[in-house]
C-alpha cells in the first residue's frame, strides 16, 4: 500500500511555480521547473501554442511591452525634431556662426628713419607704451655735425642774399650815373656841332673877302684850321656819346641781371635762403629722428634692437600692438554670408576667457578675396581634375572699446563669432 502511494505521488505533476506576466529580466528564458519523472509515468504533451512547453500569455505580454517601448521611443524622437525644427524656425536661422575666427589688429612696425649705433633701449619685451614715449635712441653726433654744417650753409645763404640786394641798389646808381653820361656827351655833341657851324660861318666869311685883300692869308688860314679843328671836335662827342650809351647799356643789363635774383622776394624767401633754410630743417629732422618714439599706445612686441647695434634705414627695431582697438576676423563659409551685412551686431566669445565675457561686435566689412585667392600659389581650378571646396571670406568684426580695456585681447587669439543676420544694420562702434 505504501508503494502505491508513493507511485502515485510521483505520477502527479507538479503545478508551474512561474507568475504569469512576469517582469523580471531574465523570466522568458529561465524553464519551467520540471517534476520528478516516474520511470513507469506515462509522459504529457505539451500545451495546444506553446512552443517547447512556454506560456502563450507571456509571449504575448512581451509583444506587447515591445511594441509600447518602441512607440514611445517613436514619440520621443518626433518631439525632439518638432523642437530642433521649431529651435531652428524661431532661433537658430537668425544668426550664422563660425569658430574659425582670430584676434587682429594693425601693428605698428618700429624702424629708424636715420642710420647709426643704438645708445639706449628704454623699453622691454611686453611692455606697455604710449604714444611719444622714447623707446630706442640712436647716437647724435653724426646728426649734430650734419646740423652744424647745415647752419653754416644757411648763414652764408642769408649774407650772400643781402650782398646782392645791396649790389641792386649799387647797380640802380651806375645806370644813374651812366645816364648821366649819355647826357653830358649829347651836350657837348650839340656844342661841338654849334662850334662847327661858327667855324664853317667864319671860313666862309673869309673866303668871300680873300679876293678884296680884307683879309690876310694867315687869318684865313686860321679860319680853316679853326673849321677843321670843329669837324674833329663833334666827331669826338659822338664818339663820346655812343660809348656813354654802350656803357648805360651794359649798367642796365647788369641792374637787370641783378633783379632776376631778388625780383619778388625777400631775404628770407629768396631761392638760394629757402635752399639752405630746407637743408638745415633736414639736419634738425635727422637730429630729432635719432629719438625713436612710439607711434601709438600699445604693447611692445618682437623687440630685436640691442645697445650697440648699427641699424640701417627701414630695419625693423620692435613692434608695437594697439590691443586697444583689437579686432576680429571671422572666416566664415561663403553659404553663410547670404543675409550678411555691414552693420549686423555679433557676439564674441573668446578662449581666453571661455565663457565669462561676451564681447559686442559689429560687422565691419568683408575682405576682397577668400584665403585660398590671396595665399602664396593660389588654387588653378581650370586645370585638372576638378573638386568644389566651400571657400571661407574673412569678415571684419569690431569690438567694443570699453570691454576691451576691461578685457584686453592679444593678436591671434582664438575667437567664436555668431552674428544676428535679423537685426537691423545700425550697429556702429
Amino acid at each position: 500500500m505504501a508503494d502505491s502511494r508513493s507511485a502515485a505521488a510521483h505520477a502527479r505533476p507538479v503545478p508551474d511555480q512561474t507568475p504569469h506576466g512576469d517582469d523580471r529580466p531574465g523570466a522568458d528564458a529561465s524553464p519551467p521547473r520540471q517534476p520528478q519523472a516516474d520511470p513507469q509515468a506515462k509522459p504529457q504533451a505539451p500545451p495546444h501554442g506553446a512552443p517547447g512547453g512556454g506560456d502563450p500569455r507571456a509571449a504575448a505580454d512581451r509583444k506587447q511591452r515591445r511594441n509600447r517601448l518602441f512607440g514611445l521611443l517613436g514619440a520621443v524622437v518626433a518631439v525632439a525634431a518638432i523642437g530642433y525644427f521649431l529651435y531652428w524656425l524661431l532661433v537658430a536661422s537668425h544668426y550664422v556662426s563660425t569658430d574659425d575666427a582670430y584676434v587682429g589688429a594693425d601693428l605698428a612696425q618700429v624702424t629708424p628713419q636715420v642710420p647709426g649705433a643704438i645708445q639706449e633701449v628704454r623699453v622691454a619685451e611686453t611692455q606697455a607704451v604710449k604714444k611719444g614715449d622714447v623707446l630706442v635712441v640712436i647716437d647724435p653726433a653724426d646728426a649734430r655735425l650734419q646740423l652744424a654744417q647745415a647752419q653754416s650753409d644757411f648763414n652764408r645763404a642769408v649774407r650772400q642774399t643781402q650782398q646782392t640786394f645791396v649790389s641792386n641798389d649799387a647797380s640802380a646808381a651806375v645806370v644813374g650815373a651812366r645816364q648821366a653820361d649819355v647826357g653830358r656827351a649829347h651836350a657837348e655833341v650839340v656844342a661841338a656841332q654849334a662850334a662847327l657851324e661858327k667855324a664853317q660861318i667864319d671860313l666862309r666869311r673869309r673866303q668871300l673877302l680873300q679876293g678884296s685883300g680884307a683879309v690876310s692869308g694867315e687869318e684865313l688860314t686860321n679860319a680853316q684850321n679853326a673849321f677843321a679843328s670843329a669837324q674833329a671836335n663833334l666827331a669826338a662827342a659822338h664818339a663820346a656819346e655812343a660809348q656813354s650809351v654802350a656803357n648805360l647799356k651794359q649798367a642796365q643789363a647788369q641792374l637787370r641781371a641783378a633783379q632776376a635774383i631778388t625780383a619778388g622776394t625777400t631775404v628770407q624767401t629768396n631761392p638760394q635762403v629757402t635752399l639752405a633754410k630746407a637743408a638745415l630743417d633736414t639736419a634738425q629732422l635727422n637730429l630729432d629722428r635719432t629719438v625713436i618714439r612710439a607711434p601709438i599706445d600699445g604693447v611692445v612686441a618682437k623687440k630685436q634692437v640691442q645697445v650697440g647695434q648699427r641699424v640701417q634705414v627701414g630695419q625693423q627695431l620692435m613692434t608695437v600692438v594697439p590691443v586697444q582697438n583689437a579686432y576680429v576676423d571671422a572666416n566664415f563659409k561663403e553659404v553663410q554670408l547670404r543675409k550678411v551685412r555691414v552693420g549686423l551686431p555679433a557676439t564674441v566669445h573668446a578662449d581666453i576667457y571661455g565663457g565669462k565675457v561676451d564681447y559686442r561686435g559689429c560687422v565691419a566689412g568683408f575682405s576682397g578675396g577668400t584665403g585660398s585667392a590671396f595665399s602664396i600659389i593660389p588654387a588653378q581650378n581650370a586645370t585638372g581634375n576638378w573638386i568644389k571646396v566651400v571657400q571661407r571670406l574673412p569678415v571684419r568684426i569690431h569690438l567694443d572699446p570699453k570691454q576691451l580695456r576691461e578685457h584686453p585681447l592679444r593678436v591671434g587669439l582664438s575667437t567664436a563669432v555668431k552674428v544676428d543676420v535679423n537685426a537691423p544694420a545700425n550697429c556702429r562702434f
